[in-house]
């Protein structure tokens, strides 16, 4: 890759590290959140909540903006609009007495910003690399977002060392000089742009629906599933940490980064492994939906921090898992030209999975431990035997 080109490509990254810090960095210091602001667990769930959503709505609409306009003139001002919303939070919570509806308000405005960013990045990718740099570019982009996620946990509690609002402001110190160098570095090529109406666009939707229905809700619902349990679980888990063992601050991040360490190094291993092997799809999906419920129901049973914290380990696994081989089902469902609409409607149900973990689990945790993580077992028990009867790989000739 040549050094301008590389430097082009770095910036690039820069956009889904940047974007899966949305949510992460924030986890280890829910707990500060909820004890600042004197919140319930359900209150402190929405924070997350309230970027997740916003952002999942937007995904759609990303990607048919970006086909009719361009991916910069997008991409550029909704990265400026993520790190508006993260300073909105930081000021609320440094000049207000109770800012936890301003927050509100604030995460809201960043997770609109963040709806389909990362998808354009991508696009924007396979728009300015050629043949055998494409393929090496889109791997490390994904690479960027796995160490992101691998980061965030310590990044997080390592901030919030100095106000747990400071995490806010990190966001717009991140986000805005991206935002800038993807405008000013990054060129984008002439290309045919889009003329499909928006009627045009559902339309197009609804036919690969009907040819795909029983393959692409399943799989939309498997994915759902493994981000509600990873981030209810991760939300949970950081309360636990505190209360429980007595870890703060950055111990604490080193600790959370565990099961997302493992989750991310193991997509990564699992989609090389099973790129060609379309056989070996739905039965590692099926088998690595049961290693979830396993690992959910046996959660309960530990007391000790390294017994417990080698569960969540082994539940990072299963899930890492499970997300590749589900990435390729979706993608290579439609032909390209309707790739795009399938890929964001899938980042669509994945953050309502996101968005609606954490507070889940903050409304359970009344209910006590057993119940919790015994139906978050059968939930992946169920969602497994869908899988099962409904998802068809396609033919390694397809």
């Amino acid at each position: 890759m040549r050094k301008k080109t590389a430097l082009q490509f770095a910036v690039l990254c820069g956009v889904p590290f940047v974007m899966v810090l949305g949510n992460s960095m924030l986890i280890p210091v829910l707990p500060q959140m909820k004890k600042a602001m004197d919140l319930t667990p359900f209150q402190v769930g929405l924070i997350v909540t309230f970027f997740s959503v916003p952002a999942g709505l937007l995904i759609p609409w990303a990607g048919f903006l970006s086909d009719r306009y361009g991916r910069k003139v997008i991409m550029v001002p909704a990265l400026f609009v993520y790190g508006l919303g993260g300073l909105i939070c930081g000021f609320a919570a440094l000049t207000l007495r109770q800012p936890y509806y301003l927050l509100l308000l604030g995460r809201a405005v960043q997770g609109a910003g963040a709806g389909g960013t990362y998808q354009l990045a991508m696009a924007l990718t396979g728009d300015t690399f050629q043949s055998n740099e494409r393929t090496k570019a889109l791997g490390l982009l994904e690479a960027a977002n796995g160490l992101g996620k691998v980061l965030s946990p310590i990044l997080g509690s390592l901030i919030a060392l100095l106000s747990w609002y400071a995490p806010f402001f990190a966001y717009g110190l991140l986000a805005f000089p991206i935002a800038l160098g993807v405008w000013l570095l990054v060129p984008e090529k002439q290309q045919k742009l889009s003329k499909d109406s928006l009627g045009q666009y559902w339309r197009k939707l609804k036919e690969v629906f009907q040819d795909q229905a029983s393959l692409l809700i399943s799989s939309y619902l498997v994915g759902m599933v493994a981000l509600f349990l990873l981030f209810g679980v991760l939300s949970y888990v950081s309360d636990v940490l505190e209360s429980t063992y007595g870890l703060f601050g950055l111990t604490k991040g080193f600790v959370l980064a565990v099961p997302v360490f493992s989750m991310a190094l193991t997509s990564y291993l699992s989609g090389l492994f099973l790129c060609d092997k379309q056989s070996l799809w739905k039965p590692i999906i099926v088998g690595a939906l049961f290693a979830v419920a396993g690992s959910l129901a046996l959660l309960p049973l530990f007391t000790e921090l390294v017994p417990y914290m080698t569960v969540l380990f082994f539940l990072g696994i299963s899930i890492g898992i499970v997300l590749p081989p589900i990435n390729s089902l979706i993608t290579g469902a439609t032909s390209a030209d309707r790739r795009g609409m399938i890929t964001c409607l899938y980042g669509t149900v994945r953050f309502f999975g996101v968005a609606i973990g954490p507070p889940t689990f903050g409304l359970a945790m009344e209910l006590g431990k057993w119940p919790l993580f015994l139906a978050c077992a059968g939930l992946a028990v169920i969602t497994s035997l869908i899988a099962l009867f409904a998802i068809t790989p396609p033919s390694a000739s397809e």
